[in-house]
């Protein structure tokens, strides 16, 4: 019986446009003057000390680690301590009003309904957990964070890596077969398939779609296993 629901955001709960054209030029631009700004902040310190441990450069300038992160932006590439840092440029945009999370009108309508029915709900996306607060806290429904129970990110794993799986099953103390994995991403249901979870592929407009998983193109054509 499936008592909790795992999700993941961009192309499952949130559009990949959202995140391509709208997040991720936003923080592009926004990291010069941001690492200028934030420049004696001990958190902006830290994550600039990790990038350099990530470029094998501990001697790099600054100039030199924004240069590499928008790099990496570029070819959205999945590293921790990137994610980091454009969770706390897109914390500032939020506040902003620079723009709001975009959520699927039919995922904000059916995680309602399961959390109403008592499912819990987690994330779990390669964004920062503190990026994922941000997108639900500020989405075009309102405030959805009060639906969930709990956040991952890659610091728990890889998204391909079974083992990630296990260890979020392990962390809600539930069984892997308690848990319905959603996500558009093939290398990600199998994966949560091989640790023991139930899976659907959404098929959001122009993903292409796998024979391995169940599928459905919006939240209210998944079905949850008995």
């Amino acid at each position: 019986m499936i008592r909790a629901i795992l999700t993941d955001i961009e192309g499952t709960t949130t559009s990949i446009s959202f995140v391509k054209d709208v997040l991720f030029p936003y923080s592009r631009s926004r990291l010069p003057p941001f690492v200028r700004e934030r420049a004696a902040d001990p958190s902006v310190i830290a994550l600039l000390s990790d990038a350099r441990k990530a470029m094998e450069q501990p001697l790099a300038t600054d100039e030199a680690v924004v240069a590499q992160l928008q790099g990496w932006i570029d070819e959205d590439r999945k590293i921790t301590v990137l994610k980091a840092l454009q969770g706390l440029m897109w914390d500032e945009g939020y506040r902003r009003g620079d723009f709001r999370g975009h959520v699927y009108p039919d995922a904000a309508e059916y995680l309602a309904r399961w959390h109403r029915a008592g499912l819990k709900l987690y994330v779990f996306s390669s964004g920062s957990v503190h990026a994922q607060k941000l997108l639900f806290g500020h989405s075009d429904f309102g405030d959805l964070t009060p639906l969930f129970s709990g956040y991952f990110d890659t610091s728990t794993g890889a998204k391909s890596d079974p083992e990630s799986y296990r260890l979020i099953a392990k962390e809600i103390r539930l069984g892997p077969d308690e848990i319905l994995f959603l996500s558009d991403v093939a290398a990600e249901l199998d994966a949560a398939a091989s640790a023991g979870m139930a899976t659907c592929q959404l098929l959001r407009p122009g993903k292409p779609g796998t024979l391995n998983h169940k599928q459905a193109e919006t939240f209210s054509q998944v079905v949850l296993p008995s």
